[in-house]
């Protein structure tokens, strides 16, 4: 018997070292979350998504699959509004105690992202509105930074000894989207702290421009994303869907018509000809819109109307510590290249 435990042993504490060393199981509604999860948490996450970045977050179908993702989640990641009204349905076939409302597992991931949006009258008949504002908030690299923060919470909470690497891991996120969105040197002159007000309160570009740095203006330091998206600033443009205001907001960009007459409302010939009309009078030259959406329908609006079309993801496609990253530089690549055109 001694010998069998001697010989059983060594098994038993390869099983366990395993076991100890198996990644957080992180599942979220969003891919943009997942890519986000997956940079804070590193080496020591696995993140998946339920949803694609193909797939419109309104009208996922609860598949069996995902309340078996769900049921081995340590954390999961939601927008915590009225975007995936399909999710606690998927939570409550999972079993799964732990990733419920109000439970150490369960991430809040628009906690603190000031919401836009935000209706007057929840009404119907206005289309299918978004009673506590507009849930698209991943859009903004800003938002970005506060969903890290909440994702790096709930990390903390499932896994306390991993503590100080999701702390690294949300350090070192904040700082390449810091760096990807003003460029280096202007980050490390000024930092976020004061950068990331003026940003979001639309004035960074005017205030630098009255700026001098050694006689130059403190504008020509600006690069990253806000350099590259510059020549957007102003421009009216079309959208499909009300799926990029804190995007738009950041960047600079009015939308000043959409295709869809109300949120979920398919478009009629009558409000194609407004359309149409619209785009000759104010000169509008894009149309932004989820690749979800028919490109058929899009590409015969933007014949009718003369817009050049940027059909863009709203997701990554794979989950990496780079992705979305990669997705922002789609984003603003394809807009300022529409817009030079």
């Amino acid at each position: 018997m001694r010998r069998m435990t001697a010989l059983l042993l060594p098994c038993f504490l390869a099983g366990a070292a395993a076991d100890a060393a198996a990644p957080i199981e992180i599942v979220t509604t969003l891919p943009a979350y997942a890519a986000i999860a997956q940079a804070v948490g590193g080496d020591r996450v696995t993140a998946r998504s339920i949803s694609r970045g193909d797939e419109d977050a309104h009208f996922v179908k609860p598949k069996p699959s995902f309340a078996l993702m769900l049921k081995g989640a340590d954390l999961f990641v939601t927008t915590g509004l009225d975007l995936e009204i399909w999710a606690p349905t998927l939570v409550d076939k999972s079993g799964n105690r732990a990733i419920r409302d109000g439970q150490p597992g369960f991430v809040n991931a628009s906690q603190g992202v000031e919401l836009l949006d935000v209706p007057a009258v929840a009404d119907r008949s206005a289309g299918d509105v978004h009673i506590y504002g507009n849930p698209h908030i991943f859009t903004s690299p800003l938002n970005a930074k506060i969903i890290a923060a909440n994702i790096t919470a709930g990390l903390r909470r499932v896994d306390p000894e991993g503590a100080a690497i999701y702390d690294a891991g949300l350090a070192s996120f904040r700082r390449r989207i810091d760096e990807a969105l003003y460029g280096a040197e202007l980050t490390e002159l000024l930092g976020a702290e004061a950068l990331d007000p003026l940003a979001r309160q639309g004035k960074l570009i005017d205030w630098l421009a009255g700026q001098t740095l050694g006689g130059e203006p403190l504008a020509g330091k600006l690069g990253g994303w806000l350099a590259k998206g510059a020549v957007l600033r102003g421009d009216r443009i079309l959208a499909y869907h009300k799926n990029w205001i804190y995007f738009t907001d950041l960047f600079g960009l009015r939308v000043v018509g959409y295709v869809e007459p109300k949120p979920g409302i398919p478009p009629s010939a009558k409000h194609v000809h407004e359309l149409v009309r619209q785009v000759e009078r104010d000169g509008i030259r894009v149309l932004l819109a989820a690749s979800y959406f028919s490109s058929r329908q899009i590409g015969l609006i933007a014949e009718r109307t003369g817009c050049v079309t940027v059909q863009v993801p709203l997701g990554p496609a794979e989950i990496t510590a780079d992705s979305y990253f990669e997705l922002v530089d789609d984003w603003i690549g394809r807009l300022a290249e529409a817009a030079g055109g």
